[in-house]
């Protein structure tokens, strides 16, 4: 069984991104295929899905990094959910919070995409 797998579904006009094993430079690749093809498809709305992600390392923030900016771009957003104790803490250390809205459940990272719509541009959940 490969170190990493990344599962999609949709959930209304967002995308989740669920990886499920271990980000790291060896497994990378498999991470930012799947973020560059939804953002070459025109899917601007990403929630990743950390339920079943067990470590991050540096280079999957680079990945996410690495498409933040075009999907921005194109109005959109990524968001973040269910981080376990480990990785929500490597996401603190680096300042990743600051950078991207974390959620404690899938659900209320999709449902934050309708908030801020109805709320105006100011993006906040």
């Amino acid at each position: 069984m490969p170190d990493l797998e990344v599962a999609t579904r949709r959930r209304g006009a967002v995308v989740v991104v669920e990886p499920r094993g271990f980000i790291n430079a060896h497994t990378v690749h498999r991470f930012e295929e799947v973020l560059n093809r939804l953002a070459a498809d025109g899917d601007a709305r990403i929630v990743i899905s950390g339920r079943s992600l067990s470590y991050v390392a540096s280079a999957g923030f680079g990945a996410i990094m690495g498409i933040l900016e075009e999907v921005r771009a194109s109005g959109g957003d990524i968001r973040i959910s269910d981080l376990n104790a480990t990785v929500a803490h490597i996401f603190e250390v680096l300042g990743f919070d600051r950078l991207c809205q974390t959620f404690p459940t899938e659900a209320e990272a999709v449902e934050s995409f309708s908030t801020a719509e109805a709320g105006g541009k100011s993006g906040d959940p």
